[in-house]
């Protein structure tokens, strides 16, 4: 190794940095975020490890030979809703679907809970004529004055970003490829184009636009923020390829994400289970729920097998569906920076943090609401001197005087009595999520080891396990930056669909092995710029699968891609095994139908032996 191997995860408080010199030396470190602008954040992360290395920054960042990089830009911009002022051209017929939303409802008992607001406004979302079957068969043509008219109406409105979704585009995209080369040709300054055939190349018709909604909402953020870090990069001298992680548990460069913004959803926590993963094979453990406490939030990962779950769903968080595969990480509003408060005689803990600036008030930048972390340094959970690597003494009086005015005092009771309030509640608060987690999973805690991360991970870990019913905690040597250190762990990944619509039977065996092979050979491609060996490329390739009348297809893994009619029969019934295994039930009198084929392709890159060591964990067994 001749360079430096830097990983970095942007959270809601702080950026965290782990760095692996020429020498195989680390360098663990943390600064502020920077919420206007994330890059100068990282920025200011890359010159404290050049100044710990005795560098000027344009000497260190010109001797980065891997930068990755896990950023919160688009679960920000889902949070605020802050996106790109968005428009939809869509089939005639479909233009309100988006917001029927399957009619689910997150409290189906509350007949006032608010919707959520559109991503696409009605008067934004224009109905195209046009129409394919589900064989791709042309059925009405695409009205392509119809579609300028649209493109004119969503430019008088200001919109930023076009979503380009019409019926069963995944089995013939030529209308969509069409209507996005009007849309340059009427609106060539338009910010981003998402057709939904290239954001998710299956059905089902809701599923597929709700995702490709999203992703044009997010991708102009997105790519500005990357081209400001790029930049950035560059008049700092550094050379080296950015690479972003992805919630599919793998890594791209931005060219690859361009188009697939919606990837970067949960971005840095997936880091964090990757690298639970490696530690949690480090100890022997395979079966564990990895929770990562840091400043503004708490996620939880369920692990089994050790391989995190996967799976599209519902985000409750953004309340969008979101339909492609990712590491399933929930998350909830408790972290260090959570602000306590009383509200009528209740102590309550979070979701409302006090981020980066001003932070806890313990950390003397102005903060005077009472938060997790001043508790944590009243109780002497925290040392006050020598914070955050010596940069920083904690303000004991700020913290005592903030817990005492907003909850000692409400509440009548004395400063411990207060700060052991906010210590318990925001604990079971975490643990009634991981409860839930693992509920939905059908998972016993006490069957589980916890894996416990990221800057306040270790301090509460003890507690939510013992309200778990978990006997076995996991604490990684690199804790406080688990996260960047998962990035650095983590493999190059290319999930590619291609959607072929037929009864399983029906199928020519030739032509589905070369379904198979072209789309595989087509993922390879994408890992061209990383320079991989063949023996470091490992190829996953499943068929998808689907019931009649079921809206919803099943990932079958295929063995090996036969071509004759003995492969066909073999995939069938190992459908039927898994949709048993799964949903509780198998029609075999009914031959399945063909919805796709799909090909996941890893690089698996080589890690410098220190990041196993720091990926090691301390067992606290009993």
């Amino acid at each position: 190794m001749s360079g430096y191997r830097v990983g970095i995860d942007v959270g809601g408080t702080f950026t965290d940095l782990i760095c692996v010199t020429p020498q195989g030396a680390e360098l663990l470190d943390k600064t502020a975020t920077t919420p206007e602008d994330q890059s100068v954040g990282v920025m200011n992360g890359l010159a404290l490890l050049a100044q710990r290395e005795g560098r000027e920054a344009d000497e260190f960042c010109s001797m980065i030979e891997v930068l990755v990089h896990g950023t919160t830009t688009a679960d920000n911009t889902m949070i605020e809703m802050d996106g790109a002022v968005t428009g939809m051209l869509v089939t005639e017929g479909h233009r309100d679907e988006i917001e029927m939303r399957r009619v689910h409802k997150e409290q189906i008992w509350d007949p006032a809970y608010p919707a959520p607001v559109p991503i696409a406004r009605r008067r934004a979302r224009i109905p195209i004529p046009q129409r394919m079957d589900y064989l791709g068969e042309e059925l009405l043509a695409l009205d392509e004055a119809a579609v300028r008219a649209g493109v004119q109406r969503l430019r008088q409105l200001g919109v930023e970003s076009i979503a380009v979704v019409f019926l069963f585009s995944f089995v013939d995209p030529s209308h969509e490829l069409r209507a996005r080369e009007i849309i340059l040709e009427e609106y060539p300054e338009v910010a981003h184009i998402s057709l939904s055939h290239e954001v998710m190349a299956r059905g089902p018709e809701f599923e597929r636009t709700s995702t490709t909604l999203v992703n044009a909402y997010t991708a102009p953020r997105i790519t500005m923020y990357v081209e400001q870090l790029e930049q950035k990069l560059q008049s700092a001298g550094c050379t080296a390829p950015l690479l972003l992680m992805q919630a599919t548990g793998g890594v791209m460069p931005p060219s690859y994400v361009s188009h697939r913004a919606v990837t970067l959803l949960g971005s840095g926590p997936t880091g964090g289970v990757i690298g639970a993963a490696r530690a949690a094979a480090e100890a022997g453990v395979t079966e564990f729920v990895a929770i990562d406490m840091g400043g503004t939030s708490f996620d939880i990962c369920l692990v089994r097998d050790g391989l995190p779950e996967v799976k599209a769903d519902w985000n409750w968080r953004y309340r969008y569906y979101i339909g492609l595969p990712m590491v399933d990480i929930q998350c909830i509003g408790a972290g260090g920076g959570s602000i306590a408060r009383v509200r009528q005689g209740t102590l309550l803990v979070g979701p409302e943090s006090a981020g980066a600036q001003p932070g806890p008030a313990c950390y003397g930048r102005g903060g005077t609401r009472p938060t997790v972390t001043d508790a944590d340094a009243v109780l002497g959970y925290l040392r006050p001197t020598g914070f955050a690597d010596g940069r920083m003494d904690l303000d004991l009086e700020a913290a005592r005087e903030a817990i005492r005015t907003e909850v000692a005092g409400p509440l009548g009771v004395d400063l411990i009595a207060a700060a052991w309030g906010i210590e318990r509640i925001v604990n079971a608060n975490m643990a009634a999520a991981t409860r839930k987690v693992l509920a939905g999973y059908g998972a016993d805690a006490r069957e589980l080891s916890l894996i416990a991360y990221g800057g306040n991970g270790a301090v509460h870990a003890w507690a939510i396990a013992e309200e778990l019913g978990v006997t076995r905690v996991l604490i990684p040597r690199a804790a406080p930056v688990f996260s960047a250190l998962g990035l650095l762990i983590a493999d190059y990944r290319v999930d590619l669909q291609l959607a072929h619509v037929s009864p399983i039977r029906l199928v020519d065996p030739a032509q589905l092995h070369r379904m198979l092979t072209d789309l595989s050979a087509e993922a390879v491609a994408e890992l061209n710029p990383a320079q991989l060996n063949p023996d470091q490329i490992e190829i996953q390739l499943f068929v998808q699968m689907a019931y009649p009348g079921q809206n919803f297809d099943m990932s079958v893994p295929v063995p090996s891609a036969g071509e004759t009619s003995e492969f066909l029969v073999e995939l069938i019934e190992r459908f039927h095994d898994q949709h048993l295994a799964e949903r509780g039930f198998a029609f075999r009198e009914n031959s399945p139908l063909l919805r796709g084929v799909r090909a996941l392709v890893t690089g698996h890159t080589p890690h410098p032996p220190t990041l196993a060591e720091s990926a090691g964990a301390k067992d606290l067994e009993g």
